[in-house]
């Protein structure tokens, strides 16, 4: 838990925080509010559907210097965490749009107006290729660009954070500075509602995970430390700005115990001689045919992709001592207890989406919300999130 220096060091600061309307930017508002902070902004595309007390919401295009620079001029922050990234399955052009250029946009505004901290929400594959098993990675691991990274967005998260953590800059006198950190949160690939039933490869492969509501806490420590670092700078050994964590529950599980879990706490009552298992080569067969049907008839992505089975049946799991031991991270919400409660929110939005839909055709509510998905998605990470946990 956060001690009452933390707390203090943040509570004046004018914090601004990328991509309110989504589901992890809703989780970190929420916690620094709780944690005493008093100036807390949120900018977004869109206005969330259920704004939170006490948070000033302002409407933006992260990629529109002049639509940031009315909004710096506006709230004058000195804090940025940036969570703001399109979905996973969003055009390339958007994705690299939003993901690169619109960092680097934030951040050169960020500067021009003085902001001095700047916390970036990136993303535990940036040192995986997609192929290699990662089995205790920690931060000496590569990122991995170019040709080597096979996934677009990993590769515009990769990109993001490479230019975030290379904008951090400390004068010698310590009389200017602009300190940024990276968040490197370990989620899990959507394999949609399939999961019930079908198990694809041995199920001996361990992956990480990580409680949306521990990932708002690494952020709330990483922003702590940045503040703190700027009156008493640290060793290098044990330095937070221009460095990347990685957070993650710290309990690795078997990736289709893992999915299953969600599915019995959902009400699933699949037994294991009722799970269809494919194996690997298999899955990659049907997934490559899949893909060359779909490719020939411009049917967009198919169901089940090549790295869609790479990753279901690819061992990952990280070491996150850096974490522990420069920002004091110790996960909040253990996995068993994350997944109950994603679950539960999860039924119940769904509940709610029916009701919407049935009172909006009598005019009365719009049920449009873009965080409806399957209960594997949304338990998975307890939020509408764009895939920046992944």
């Amino acid at each position: 838990m956060a001690t009452l220096e933390q707390h203090s060091v943040l509570n004046q600061r004018r914090i601004l925080i990328t991509g309110g309307s989504g589901g992890l930017a809703s989780q970190i508002l929420q916690l620094f509010s709780q944690r005493g902070c008093e100036y807390l902004h949120s900018v977004d595309l869109r206005q969330p559907s259920h704004r939170l007390d006490g948070i000033t919401y302002h409407q933006a295009d992260l990629t529109d210097p002049n639509s940031m620079h009315q909004v710096f001029q506006e709230v004058r922050p000195n804090m940025i965490i940036h969570t703001a990234s399109p979905k996973f399955d969003a055009p390339k052009h958007i994705m690299y749009k939003v993901n690169v250029e619109g960092t680097k946009t934030l951040i050169q505004t960020a500067k021009k107006h003085g902001a001095l901290f700047f916390v970036y929400t990136s993303s535990a594959s940036v040192i995986s290729d997609a192929k290699a098993d990662l089995k205790n990675a920690d931060e000496t691991f590569p990122v991995i660009l170019g040709d080597q990274q096979p996934e677009f967005y990993v590769s515009t998260k990769a990109l993001a954070e490479t230019y975030v953590l290379s904008q951090n800059t400390r004068s010698q006198d310590g009389s200017s500075h602009f300190l940024a950190c990276a968040i490197r949160p370990s989620g899990i690939f959507g394999v949609g509602d399939l999961v019930t039933k079908v198990q694809i490869g041995d199920n001996g492969n361990l992956f990480d995970f990580t409680e949306n509501k521990n990932v708002a806490h690494a952020h709330y420590l990483a922003a702590a430390a940045l503040a703190r670092c700027e009156e008493n700078p640290p060793l290098d050994d044990v330095r937070v700005d221009g460095e990347a964590f990685l957070v993650t529950n710290d309990e690795p599980r078997y990736f289709w115990d893992f999915t299953r879990t969600v599915w019995r706490y959902a009400g699933d009552k699949t037994r294991p001689n009722e799970v269809w298992v494919i194996t690997r080569s298999w899955a990659l067969l049907l997934a490559g045919l899949l893909e060359w049907v779909f490719w020939i008839f411009r049917l967009g992505e198919p169901p089940l992709t090549k790295t869609k089975v790479r990753l279901s049946c690819m061992t990952r799991y990280f070491c996150i001592d850096k974490a522990k031991n420069r920002l004091g991270y110790k996960p909040l919400v253990g996995l068993e207890e994350g997944l109950r409660q994603g679950v539960e929110d999860c039924m119940r939005r769904r509940n709610a989406e029916q009701s919407a839909h049935f009172i909006g055709a009598l005019g009365s509510l719009d049920p449009t919300d873009d965080r409806r998905r399957s209960v594997f998605h949304l338990a998975m990470d307890g939020q509408s999130k764009s895939r920046d946990s992944l």
